[in-house]
């Protein structure tokens, strides 16, 4: 059973790899410089999908 939609699934993919690529930002318009964590990535991630109206899991 998946936990998350595979439109978030696809989302969460498209920005860890932007993360590969150097090419993720953090803070609104990227204020915050490049992500250096992959878990920061992640959570980038989830965010966009939340935000998206996607089905994600919710917060432990």
């Amino acid at each position: 059973m998946a936990r998350c939609s595979k439109k978030a699934q696809e989302k969460i993919g498209k920005v860890m790899h932007e993360f590969k690529e150097g090419m993720l930002k953090s803070g609104k318009n990227g204020s915050g410089g490049k992500v250096t964590s992959r878990e920061q990535a992640i959570a980038i991630g989830i965010s966009e999908a939340k935000e998206a109206g996607l089905k994600v899991p919710p917060e432990k």
